[in-house]
């Protein structure tokens, strides 16, 4: 940070930011009074709201298309709301004004003619403020939720996407950009011919489709990308505008996969700034140093309850510990080495319990903790923690010197966790010229600086 201006590889830039809603979840802290519902229409308006009152870029809809399991029962620890992501933009488009508007949907159980008409249906009813968070799914306990079960190897999930993506694209190209007529004294209401049929026959998809939607002002909704496997890497260089990544903690993590994504653009032939990297990441803010370890601390500890620390140690043990005391000793037997239940996701990465056992053993006999400690010192906690003009300065390091173009701010509460980021954080960025005062522009794509669609390019540069 003590770098000279010359030094700093983007001097100007400017920090973006986005606010994930995640709805199910184990890190929203739910017992404090401010928490409110995570399916109440309220809820949202006030977080959007508050968003754009902040010149956020995006409002981001998390999606879960089954609830989390433990043990074959729904696991009760989460906070549990999710209802359908482009239903829900669509009404808070007719509540603001300016920003855009994420809805995260399944390429792997969606099919494109149907969910690039609804997409393209929230980008025209807010003016071109739409995007798309495009996931894949390959396990088979969401897959029963449709005829089809799990269907899809992962090897093959991105395949899919792929196709699905550029299918999406061919339906939003559909339209000619003259098609509607723009006189009431014309013979016909569009171009005889301006709207064109598309046929797609792949290794996932025949179908023939005749589009029913024009274009939005900002031509395609944006798209959003969140792998972090080579494959992964790869596919958002090919496809995405935007990635959401898991980096949004250690500066030198970041640079390293924001120089990675940039190779790999290079290599596909696009612009090493054609995709924006926006980490999630989560913000603690205390108004006086002396309270920052104090205000971090109450976080994690309503984060990671008693029973919710039971219930991760449990999946490294492989069983249940829930008859246990969290303030207690971890474990003294061994775990059971099997496999987690994919319903719940691994707490151990593929690693072996036995090794990790003996690894956090060894780091509460040093530090004394308790194993709710354990699983609070050993968890993946991602984000900052300062005062607004400490992370501030972070947050303009990370921007400027390349690691990313901006965050996507996880509130550890709703709808009040963005309230102190408005009224604290953005006004030590807007001082230090790193922040928009307002609006200057009215779509999500102008918003993020972004180049006009993959496909619309092509087709301005083979018609020039």
């Amino acid at each position: 940070m003590t770098a000279s201006r010359s030094a700093v590889p983007r001097p100007d830039a400017h920090v973006h930011f986005g606010v994930f809603f995640q709805g199910v979840n184990h890190t929203t802290i739910w017992s404090d009074s401010s928490s409110g519902s995570q399916i109440d229409f309220e809820t949202f308006r006030r977080l959007v709201l508050t968003a754009e009152r902040g010149l956020f870029d995006a409002f981001f809809l998390g999606e879960g298309l089954r609830l989390r399991e433990q043990n074959g029962k729904i696991l009760d620890l989460d906070i549990a709301g999710r209802p359908d992501a482009i239903a829900q933009l669509a009404a808070l488009a007719g509540i603001t004004d300016k920003i855009g508007l994420v809805a995260t949907q399944n390429t792997t159980y969606n099919e494109p003619a149907d969910l690039a008409r609804r997409l393209s249906g929230l980008d025209l009813l807010s003016d071109g403020r739409a995007g798309w968070n495009a996931v894949t799914t390959d396990n088979a306990w969401t897959g029963e939720n449709f005829r089809r079960g799990g269907f899809l190897d992962h090897a093959l999930r991105y395949e899919r996407a792929g196709q699905f993506i550029e299918t999406a694209r061919a339906l939003w190209d559909s339209w000619a950009d003259d098609a509607i007529s723009d006189s009431r004294t014309s013979e016909n209401w569009s171009t005889p011919g301006a709207v064109s049929d598309v046929r797609r026959q792949t290794s996932q998809f025949d179908i023939t489709v005749t589009p029913t939607l024009p274009r939005s002002r900002q031509g395609h909704p944006v798209i959003f990308q969140a792998g972090d496997s080579p494959t992964g890497r790869d596919f958002a260089a090919t496809h995405a505008d935007i990635i959401f990544s898991r980096h949004g903690t250690h500066f030198d993590g970041a640079l390293d996969f924001a120089d990675d994504i940039r190779a790999r653009l290079r290599s596909v032939g696009r612009p090493e700034d054609d995709v924006k990297i926006l980490p999630s990441t989560q913000i603690v803010l205390a108004e006086n140093e002396s309270e920052v370890e104090e205000k971090a601390r109450w976080v994690l500890e309503g984060q990671f309850t008693g029973q919710t620390a039971l219930s991760l140690v449990g999946l490294v043990w492989g069983k249940d510990l829930s008859d246990r005391d969290p303030d207690g000793p971890l474990p003294e037997e061994d775990p059971v080495a099997r496999p987690v239940s994919e319903t719940r996701g691994s707490a151990r990465d593929g690693n072996d319990p036995i090794a990790i056992a003996r690894e956090w053993r060894a780091l509460a006999e040093a530090k004394n903790l308790s194993l709710r400690q354990v699983a609070i010192e050993t968890s993946q906690r991602s984000g900052f923690a300062g005062t607004p003009g400490q992370v501030a300065d972070q947050l303009v390091h990370w921007v400027r010197n390349g690691a990313s173009d901006g965050f996507n701010i996880s509130p550890y509460l709703v709808p009040t966790g963005l309230d102190e980021i408005v009224d604290w954080l953005i006004p030590e960025l807007q001082e230090r010229g790193a922040y928009r005062t307002e609006y200057s522009t009215s779509t999500l794509r102008e918003h993020l600086g972004l180049r006009p669609p993959l496909t619309r390019r092509a087709a301005s540069e083979a018609a020039g």
